[in-house]
């Protein structure tokens, strides 16, 4: 049953990402805000092709006449194009790609994504969601929770090493994360990828840990601290004229 739910939920954040692009949008750019890895996305959007909740026209997918039935004809989409609008504006402004993740129902959820192809947001080689020490959104929303919830987190994707620079334990995981002071950026080095690094900013959303974060290749290092800097400077004015609902 969970991974049946998981199934729902991937789709369901692939409907959402097609009905975000009124031109519609190929795979790989839906699997990026949806924050799926590319071959999941495939699979999830031949199935939603079949059943006609997409169609797939000159190499991009737009939403299908299924899709128009749900919600009494209708599928909201204003939320969600308005921070993806929001964030493709910050990714401009930073130079670099912005995501946007919240911690919700014990999972890390990366709500959306913005790079472009000369500037590629990190690829998720391994789920997001379940490597949360690895990398610097995971870390950053798990400092956010209190002991008992990153206890829980911890129970059902255990910390390992999955590159050379990832955290070596939970221990280790711990005293790093008891070392982040109350709302500062947190940072990694290639622990989640080789050849990227990565800041987090926790942002506030009601009661629930939230993030936004950019990602640079390693030889850009010296800019991460100075493009993190200005994504921070630049927060403030995206929450007040966009409110991050945890409904999306």
């Amino acid at each position: 049953m969970p991974t049946l739910i998981g199934s729902v939920q991937r789709a369901l954040r692939l409907l959402e990402a097609a009905g975000s692009h009124s031109q519609g949008a190929p795979a790989k750019q839906l699997a990026r805000e949806a924050g799926l890895p590319l071959p999941t996305a495939y699979h999830l959007l031949r199935t939603l092709t079949h059943e006609g909740y997409l169609r797939r026209e000159d190499g991009v997918f737009v939403l299908g006449e299924a899709a128009g039935r749900l919600a009494g004809g209708r599928v909201p989409q204003k939320r969600r194009t308005k921070i993806l609008e929001s964030l493709a504006h910050f990714r401009d402004v930073v130079g670099a790609p912005v995501y946007f993740a919240v911690y919700r129902d014990g999972e890390i959820e990366i709500v959306g994504v913005s790079d472009t192809p000369s500037s590629p947001a990190c690829e998720e080689w391994a789920e997001f969601r379940r490597t949360g020490f690895a990398h610097a959104i995971g870390q950053c929303l798990l400092s956010q929770l209190d002991e008992e919830a990153r206890r829980d987190y911890y129970e059902r994707h255990p910390v390992e090493p999955i590159t050379p620079y990832t955290v070596r334990d939970l221990r280790a995981l711990e005293e790093r994360i008891g070392s982040i002071g109350r709302m500062q950026p947190v940072t990694e080095r290639q622990e989640y990828a080789l050849g990227i690094v990565c800041a987090a900013i926790p942002i506030t959303v009601g009661d629930t840990a939230a993030t936004m974060a950019i990602s640079l290749p390693v030889h850009q290092e010296a800019r991460l601290l100075y493009v993190v800097d200005r994504l921070r400077s630049e927060v403030g004015a995206l929450l007040s004229s966009l409110s991050f609902s945890i409904s999306i």
